[in-house]
């Protein structure tokens, strides 16, 4: 099973392009942070802070588009993909990405700017 669960706030506003037949494509960087502690011997562990290339289609791109920006908190649900590519060096580069399924959106919102809190990508 190839199942992600994260929650995690944005690092910077979703950039959308439209490929085959005007489809969205969404993707923004996600922060989550394990919390640091303080061992028994008075070691102290610092906060870890993982970064995670989120990439969403059709109708949640559309969303991310209009109501998610830089700092905003989001729990996301869908795949982990990795893929390799060539730069402009030649030197091969290896990118994993989180392809979402789902989205709920962790920030509140006022009541004229809210939108349907969980939302999911027909595939």
């Amino acid at each position: 099973m190839n199942k992600v669960m994260l929650i995690g706030n944005v690092g910077k506003d979703p950039e959308v392009r439209y490929v085959d037949r005007n489809m969205p494509v969404a993707s923004f960087p996600l922060a989550t942070t394990e919390k640091g502690y303080k061992l028994q011997n008075g070691t102290e562990v610092p906060d870890r802070t993982e970064w995670h290339n989120i990439i969403m289609f059709k109708n949640l791109a559309e969303i991310v588009e209009r109501y998610v920006h830089k700092g905003d908190k989001l729990y996301i649900e869908g795949k982990i993909r990795s893929r390799s590519y060539e730069d402009r060096n030649g030197m091969r580069r290896y990118v994993t990405e989180i392809y979402a399924d789902q989205m709920e959106m962790l920030t509140p919102r006022s009541q004229s700017t809210a939108e349907e809190p969980k939302q999911e990508a027909p595939f």
